[in-house]
């Protein structure tokens, strides 16, 4: 049979139930109205467990009850820091050489027709030297192609000792002058030129021969006098100058390691200067 009871006369029924349990020892009747009970709000570590897969676990971070992210990792370690370090000066760069082919343009005064090689059997050695103002440089030195690579292991060693060399380039920068190559220190090789005092070719027609700062080491004549003034003060020998090759001194012992001989030991005159294949 189906409930005709009126809204008033459930309230009625619902009242008399609450005073008959508070008659005996029971807890308040709840009001018609109250809001059903919160769900249990979670722990953050429980939140934490949770919610790895949106930065829980993963990340160390948990959410709090109003959604912003809380750390909950532990505390960040100090790291100390990193003590800075001076930066070392840069040395000198490393020796190096470069061998190449010579044009007819490229030695267009030191080089003609008649000459006892041909232009074919030149090259240019492109190669580091160490200057007197105790810094690298790069110069040219032009020689015969059979002397390229003794040349290029006499002059690595002369870097490596520091030996200073005013300046290398091709007498041809000079015109072909060999007086205007001494006069500028220069050190040169190849200048199809007769020797000094000769009708004969000299060695550096050939490329089988170089002079080395020849201010420092000036061609001396037998009477002790010198044609280049700028040389006076290298006449001398021994003399302990930059520069200056002395008999037996470590220039000299490169150079004869490779089977050239220094004009310096010859009788008579004397040219400081000049190394060649023949010793001549």
């Amino acid at each position: 049979m189906t409930s005709l009871r009126s809204p008033r006369s459930a309230a009625i029924v619902l009242l008399l139930a609450g005073l008959t349990t508070t008659a005996c020892g029971g807890g308040e009747a709840p009001s018609p109205t109250a809001a059903p009970a919160a769900a249990p709000v979670e722990s953050p570590g429980t939140t934490a467990a949770a919610s790895t897969g949106s930065g829980g676990a993963g990340s160390g971070g948990a959410a709090s009850p109003d959604g912003s992210s809380t750390s909950v990792g532990s505390p960040t370690a100090t790291v100390s820091p990193t003590p800075s370090v001076s930066p070392t000066p840069a040395g000198p760069p490393p020796f190096s050489a470069v061998v190449e082919k010579v044009s007819r343009d490229e030695v267009r005064h030191s080089w003609h027709p008649g000459c006892p090689v041909p232009v074919s059997d030149l090259r240019k050695i492109r190669m580091t030297y160490w200057g007197f103002d105790d810094k690298a440089h790069t110069g040219v030195l032009v020689v015969n192609r059979s002397a390229a690579q003794d040349m290029v292991t006499v002059f690595r060693k002369l870097y490596g000792f520091r030996f200073p060399i005013h300046r290398m380039e091709p007498v041809d920068v000079y015109k072909g002058s060999d007086n205007d190559s001494i006069d500028a220190d220069n050190t040169s090789a190849f200048n199809c030129r007769s020797a000094t005092g000769s009708s004969s070719w000299s060695q550096h027609a050939y490329g089988l021969a170089v002079d080395i700062d020849p201010r420092e080491n000036p061609y001396v004549y037998a009477d002790g006098s010198n044609a280049h003034r700028n040389a006076d003060a290298f006449v001398d020998r021994p003399l302990r100058k930059p520069g200056v090759i002395n008999a037996g001194d470590r220039v000299v012992r490169a150079f004869a390691a490779i089977g050239w001989g220094w004009g310096g030991a010859w009788s008579g005159a004397k040219d400081y200067q000049h190394f060649s294949s023949n010793g001549r």
